[in-house]
């Protein structure tokens, strides 16, 4: 499988924000789509990701309110990337080595959108869960090796 396969399941809808807007409007924005993350995006490139792991930490960090801070500010300007065509147990590997919750998709420098985690796993469990129904049938109508048997 594939990341395109979760794409096509999940659709395509983004949430962007742009570096130099007040945190507060980030986070305003995420309570308001009930959204983890916000892909961070300046003149048509991805420059960052903003999730509420940066948002915590900035909170934190200012005694416990967003203040003025710019996204600029916060967000991780490195982020996890993949393509559509990246398949999933790569992508697994990746969000797990980072402990990355969100992973931008781009196909080239075009963004497609972005998985989540739990987009990763519900995918695999429902591949197995697949697999599973399928072998349960294949051995349930498993020919028997007696043969017909004479009447």
């Amino acid at each position: 499988m594939k990341v395109s396969d979760i794409l096509r399941v999940k659709g395509n809808t983004l949430f962007t924000v742009s570096p130099d807007q007040p945190l507060a409007h980030a986070v305003e924005t995420m309570a308001e789509r009930d959204i983890g993350s916000l892909v961070v995006m300046e003149f048509g490139d991805l420059v960052g990701m903003l999730t509420f792991r940066e948002v915590i930490q900035a909170v934190v960090a200012n005694g416990g309110s967003v203040g003025t801070r710019l996204v600029r500010s916060v967000m991780d300007d490195a982020p996890l990337t993949c393509t559509p065509e990246t398949e999933i147990d790569e992508v697994r590997r990746m969000m797990l080595g980072r402990h990355a919750r969100y992973m931008p998709v781009l196909n080239g420098k075009q963004l497609m959108g972005v998985i989540s985690f739990y987009d990763v796993a519900k995918t695999v469990v429902d591949a197995q869960d697949f697999e599973n129904r399928m072998l349960k049938a294949y051995i349930r109508d498993w020919p028997s090796e007696d043969g017909p048997k004479a009447s």
